[in-house]
């Protein structure tokens, strides 16, 4: 499991990168200044949350358990659902996509809170 998810934050951290220069480069004209800073926030989530991948990775070979292991499931659900509803919701205008990326930062609050565990049943 520590090498999916260090591979998974790995490619999260990178894809986080090429979607900030895109947004700062392609989408800036294109984007209300509200619609790029929804964008923005997408890609900063996403940076954090794949660092934190990076960090499940290493509790795995710490900690190994099932809440450790959760916890980086967690983390990959939260990015889809909380940075991706924010980067359609901003290319697309479709307002309805909001109400989804709350269901993402709650899987990421679970998914710190699994990773706490982990760590202090470990």
């Amino acid at each position: 499991m520590d090498r999916i998810f260090f591979s998974l934050g790995s490619l999260s951290a990178g894809l986080a990168v090429a979607l900030g220069a895109f947004g700062a480069h392609a989408l800036k004209g294109r984007l209300t200044p509200e619609l790029l800073a929804v964008f923005e926030t997408g890609v900063r989530y996403q940076m954090a949350h794949a660092l934190a991948l990076l960090a499940v990775a290493w509790a795995c070979t710490r900690w190994p358990g099932r809440a450790v292991r959760a916890s980086g499931w967690l983390f990959v659900g939260g990015t889809l659902l909380f940075s991706g509803s924010l980067y359609l919701l901003s290319l697309t205008g479709i307002r309805w996509l909001g109400a989804i990326t709350p269901l993402g930062g709650l899987a990421w609050l679970v998914a710190w809170a699994c990773l706490a565990w982990g760590a202090g049943r470990g």
